[in-house]
């Protein structure tokens, strides 16, 4: 007899709070983990003697109040729970904690559920679900910092190439040119910008999300994605500049959008396909 389908859900999203957790170290410290990786190759480059600095990665030091630096306890940390109890502020010098600890941990929860209800119990589901956590982290990263890191983009690449590999080696091939195409787009359209007006657009990152993506759901999908993203970009980035003073004339991170549009095509992006080309015939 298989388990209730109540008591699967309530385990994903169980699952995905803690996953969230877990992944807002991620965003957190991995920025500050490669800044002070590059100053030490600087250093090293102009063979100036390395900083001293404490021991820092995604384990070291504990969870802490980012401005007092006070240890938080364990029943502080649980995710969700914990910065509600608290009402989002550390229990020793009532800072204010960020509210995107607990929108991290909820989005990898409902991520979870969302996987768990369209894909079930199965193997090519964990896979889907890691795409959109990798998905979530860079969005943030790139919110908080204009980085996609490396570590983060090539890894949902080569999983994405495996994933078709393992269940659905017929869309490999287009798998394979989705990757190809969706670099070279982006590619195209940053040194066409820099031509044209002599700046940046977007950053080398933003290729290699795109080629991520183009490796989880092909070619054929790369317009849609492109449209969704390049749409809800435009139209926020038109809000903030009309609405918030201080952001005119400021760059609007790109990747935050790609993410989003991804999510959109990994988990119902074959029926908004069936949808567009049932209206177009």
């Amino acid at each position: 007899m298989g388990l209730p389908p109540s008591f699967m859900y309530l385990s994903a999203l169980l699952l995905g709070l803690c996953l969230g957790s877990f992944f807002n170290v991620v965003i957190t410290r991995l920025p500050v983990m490669l800044m002070r990786n590059w100053r030490k190759e600087a250093r090293a480059s102009l063979e100036l003697p390395p900083e001293k600095s404490p021991r820092f990665n995604l384990a070291t030091p504990g969870s802490m109040c980012p401005r007092c630096e006070y240890p938080i306890v364990w029943h502080d940390n649980l995710p969700l729970l914990g910065w509600l109890k608290r009402r989002g502020k550390c229990a020793h010098c009532k800072t204010r904690i960020s509210v995107q600890y607990p929108l991290v941990e909820l989005m990898g929860g409902l991520l979870a559920v969302a996987v768990m209800a369209l894909y079930g119990p199965h193997m090519n589901a964990l896979f889907i679900y890691l795409a959109c956590l990798l998905l979530l982290a860079l969005a943030v990263i790139d919110f908080r910092t204009y980085l996609l890191p490396d570590i983060l983009t090539l890894p949902l690449l080569w999983s994405g190439l495996l994933y078709q590999l393992l269940f659905q080696p017929l869309m490999l091939p287009s798998a394979v040119i989705g990757a190809m195409a969706g670099y070279l787009v982006l590619w195209s359209f940053y040194w066409l910008f820099k031509l044209i007006t002599g700046k940046e657009g977007m950053g080398f990152g933003d290729f290699k999300l795109l080629a991520a993506l183009g490796a989880w759901v092909g070619w054929s999908m790369l317009p849609l994605l492109l449209i969704l993203s390049a749409g809800v970009g435009a139209i926020i980035g038109l809000l903030a500049q009309l609405l918030i003073p201080r952001l005119r004339g400021q760059p609007l991170p790109f990747g935050p959008f790609l993410a989003l549009a991804g999510w959109v095509c990994l988990l119902v992006g074959n029926e908004l396909m069936a949808l567009y080309t049932s209206l177009l015939y």
